[in-house]
Formats: structure tokens, sequence, C-alpha cells
């Protein structure tokens, strides 16, 4: 390959450019942190050695030096907002939002996070108010779900619907879910009133809406059984096999109790034992245990219960096993196991809990929607045992 001559000359003027390039940057990264106030580098040291508090008034003193530090703003009232001190975003944001002098994007975004503050300290109005405002903004997505969070706050299941189906159009999100949960609420609401219809109504959108919607079924066999019609009540609970195994565990008592009314507790039994040999939890064996107590004694209970302490060993499993063997065992002995049993009891009560999947929040009492993190379908319905 023949060397041009050229080249010879080409390398120094690059190299020469280059040079001078790199004398600007740094004559402007000088320039600019000479610009710069002393207390932002102050609350730099500060957030670096972990003084957060320092380092905010450290902040708020950059900006009565330099008036146009509006990212600093932001960053400020997030912070402020994040820390509980809503007052003080309020004011920073409200702030930002009567400036003449800011681009439309920051005036949108100003507005935004006041409306967040807002939300934060529990002004629903002011903060639907404004979220309302940014319809037609960049900022619209964002504000719908901020919307809904509201709605949902306010039980307005009405426009919390309409806003989940605009997030729905108008994102790749799905909220079937949340429709659906947002209906079944409600149908509670017309049932309460007194207004079955209505509420069945409700429900059958429910189930259109998301066909896994357990809840949605829990409510029709309800309605069903207040009604007297305690068949149609099991064909609408027996459903739930079908749509979810574990939440099973919500209805075999309720079926079990529809079947005694109908004076048919031995055929219950036997579609406990069936589902329990397909299924095996603790609250079908619960149910099964109680059914086979009162109808066939407590031998047969015994067994039972000891077969499933074999099978899958628990706290309230063994309660189970101990009430059985309570009432077989001798006087003499129904004393001590009678202190077993209390003790076995008690501490099972305390260690079986509902867990939130979502955010690991604990209840005895099982949610639709955790009270939180606001996530729906997030409670398994079966209790863990710690």
């Amino acid at each position: 390959m023949e060397f041009e001559l050229w080249w010879l000359l080409a390398l120094p003027l690059f190299f020469g450019l280059g040079w001078l390039a790199a004398r600007v940057d740094i004559r402007h990264a000088m320039s600019e942190s000479r610009s710069l106030p002393a207390s932002y580098f102050k609350g730099l040291s500060y957030l670096l050695n972990e003084q957060p508090d320092k380092a905010i008034e450290a902040f708020i003193e950059v900006m009565t030096v330099d008036n146009e530090t509006v990212e600093l703003h932001f960053a400020l009232g997030g912070l402020f907002r994040k820390r509980g001190e809503v007052e003080r975003a309020i004011r920073m944001h409200q702030n930002l939002v009567e400036r003449d002098d800011l681009a439309q994007e920051q005036k949108l975004k100003a507005l935004s996070e006041l409306g967040q503050d807002y939300l934060k300290a529990g002004l629903l109005d002011r903060a639907e108010a404004i979220f309302n405002q940014m319809e037609n903004t960049t900022y619209a997505s964002q504000a719908r779900r901020f919307l809904l969070d509201i709605y949902v706050q306010v039980k307005d299941w009405h426009k919390a619907i309409a806003a989940a189906r605009e997030l729905q159009q108008s994102s790749n999100q799905t909220y079937h879910t949340e429709i659906a949960h947002y209906l079944c609420e409600l149908a509670s609401i017309e049932n309460v009133h007194g207004d079955s219809a209505a509420a069945r109504a409700h429900l059958h959108e429910a189930l259109e809406v998301h066909r896994e919607c357990v809840r949605a079924n829990l409510i029709l066999g309800e309605i069903e059984a207040a009604s007297g019609r305690q068949e149609a009540a099991i064909a609408i609970w027996k459903r739930v096999e079908s749509q979810s195994v574990a939440h099973l565990a919500l209805v075999t008592e309720r079926i079990m109790d529809c079947y005694r009314e109908l004076g048919r507790e031995a055929e219950g039994l036997g579609w406990l034992r069936a589902t329990l040999a397909r299924h095996p939890s603790f609250e079908i064996f619960n149910a099964l245990f109680v059914g086979t107590l009162k109808l066939q004694g407590a031998a047969a209970a015994y067994q039972l219960a000891r077969d499933e302490l074999a099978r899958s060993p628990s706290l309230r499993g063994l309660d189970r096993f101990l009430e059985a063997e309570l009432l077989e065992a001798p006087s003499e002995r129904r004393h001590d196991l009678q202190i077993i049993k209390g003790l076995v009891q008690n501490y099972s009560q305390r260690q079986s809990m509902y867990q939130c999947e979502s955010c690991g929040f604990k209840a005895r009492k099982f949610f639709w929607h955790c009270p939180a993190c606001g996530s729906w379908d997030s409670f398994p319905p079966q209790k863990r045992e710690e």
C-alpha cells in the first residue's frame, strides 16, 4: 500500500484541533463551576456525608442566590413531598406555577407536581381539579392514573370505571381486573340497597370484562342464597374451581351451609372429600372436618385429622387433631389435652395471616383491595403460617 504524503500534513492538523477543543471544554467547565454558588457544593458535601437536612438548607440558599435553578426547585419539591413536608412542597411548586418566565413544558411539570402534593396532603378536590386541567397535554396519561387513584379513594366507582377504560385505550396496560372489581363494588352497594336486579347486572358485566373474576361469582351466590335459592347458589359457587382453585377456600363453608339448609349434608361431605382429593388445602379440610364431626362423630373426625396432619403438617391441622382427640380421650387425660390445645390454638391464630403479595402487608382479614398498597387481587385467599 502506498503511503500518501498528505497524511503527514493532516495528522498535526487533527492533533491541533483536538487540543483546541479540549481547552475550550475545560475553560467552559471551569467558568460554569466558578459561576455556581458555594452553597451548591456545600449541599453536595452534606449529601455525600449523609446529612440530608443540612443539604436541603444549603440548596435552598442556592435558590435564593440564583433564581433560575428550576430543576433544583423540582428536585427539592419532590424531596419535601417524599419526606412528608407537603406544605413546603406545595409552596415551592405553587411558586413555579405562578412564574411567567417558565417554558410551557416546565409549567405543566410544575402543575403536575402540585397536583401530586395535593394528593399526598389529602386535598383530593384540588388534586382532581389540577389533573382534569391536564387532559389534552403531554401529561394526560399520568394525570388519568392519578385521577383513577382519587376516584378509588373516594369510592366513586362510575368515574373509576370511566377513567380505567380511558387508560386502557390510551396505553398498553390492561385494567380488566380493576374494572371488574369496581363493578363488584357497585353490585355490593345495589345489593345493600335491596336492588338485586341491578346488582346482578353489574356482576354479569364484571364477568364479561374479566371471566376470572371470582368475586363476582361469590356475590352472585350470596344473592341467590339470600333469596332462598340454595341450589343456584351452590352451582354458582362451584364455578370458582374453574376460575381459581385457591379461591375455593372462600366458598367451601358457604356451599356446606347451603347443603345443610337443603338437608343434604352427606352429599356436601362427598363433594368436599372429592374436592380435597383434587385440591388439598387446609380450608377445604377444615370444612370437611366440621361436617364429619357433626355427621359421623369424633372417631371419624379424628381419623380424618390424623391423615391430614400426616399429609400436610400445620399448626391449624394440629389444633383440629387435638380437638378430635379431646372428644375421644378418657376423662383423666382431657385436662392436659385441653391445655395443649389451648396453647396450639392461641399460637396458631396469632401466626396465621393473610399477606399481600404486592407489598407484604399482613392482615387477619381477607381483602380484595390491599389497604396498604392499593393493589387488587393481591391477597392469596389462604392464610399463611409464619
